[in-house]
């Protein structure tokens, strides 16, 4: 539920959209990708099955290994810690190669959406798109309405940062305009333990997509960016590693 946003009426409804357009892509789909479907692979070597700018958008939730390095919580792999732990990390290399396997495949003016939490959104991301065309060009709060971690402040929020390809454009690629920079929206717990908020997901992708375009997430945990895209009338093609 949402609660206590200051955006207009219509923002917090989805978007209705017509049904999605089964028709082939302009591309030749290798035959391990399928539609619509849970895949269990590798997202790098997902992207690398890719063609080169083909896709308009791409949603990229890293699993940070320097989260459970840096910060020094002390309670990797115990109790609430566990699940967290349990999930296979990134390092800042992997990351980084993710985010240029998603710049060979967004097209011209594309979008990734990039979920950060405050300490790397602080110490900085801008290695990550070293080599990429990829540039910052607005950022959204998720205030998730449940207190987390933190040693010093308790953590309620995340980030998700929107980054375009070049050319830097926003008329007639971006057409919604009334999202608001701060989401309130509860996820069910015990989903999985980095789950995202699907209406506000839905939202984006019909700001920057049309029905039967093309919606890619390498690392897509529990699969909210698919249940985003069925809403919306979008084709998506994601993978986990844990499936």
């Amino acid at each position: 539920m949402h609660s206590g946003i200051p955006a207009p009426a219509s923002s917090h409804s989805r978007v209705p959209s017509p049904p999605c357009d089964a028709a082939a892509p302009g591309f030749p789909l290798p035959s391990d990708l399928r539609f619509n479907t849970r895949l269990k692979m590798d997202g790098l070597d997902f992207l690398a099955r890719l063609p080169e700018e083909e896709v308009p958008l791409a949603f990229l939730d890293p699993q940070y290994r320097g989260v459970l390095d840096k910060l020094a919580y002390g309670n990797e792999g115990v109790n609430r810690g566990r699940r967290r732990a349990a999930l296979q990390q990134m390092d800042e290399a992997t990351i980084a190669a993710f985010i240029q396997g998603i710049d060979r495949a967004l097209r011209a003016s594309g979008h990734l959406f990039l979920w950060l939490d405050k300490f790397h959104l602080c110490s900085g991301f801008s290695p990550w798109l070293t080599g990429t065309r990829l540039e910052v060009v607005d950022m959204i709060t998720w205030d998730k309405g449940r207190m987390g971690m933190g040693y010093r402040s308790r953590r309620q929020s995340e980030h998700l940062v929107v980054l375009q390809k070049a050319p830097r454009r926003a008329r007639g690629v971006w057409t919604a305009h009334d999202i608001p920079d701060v989401w309130r929206e509860r996820v069910e717990r015990g989903r999985h333990t980095h789950r995202k908020p699907v209406e506000l997901q839905a939202r984006l992708i019909a700001a920057v997509t049309v029905p039967g375009d093309l919606v890619i997430d390498p690392a897509a945990g529990s699969f909210s960016v698919l249940e985003a895209c069925q809403g919306q009338g979008r084709r998506f093609l994601g993978c986990d590693i844990a499936g």
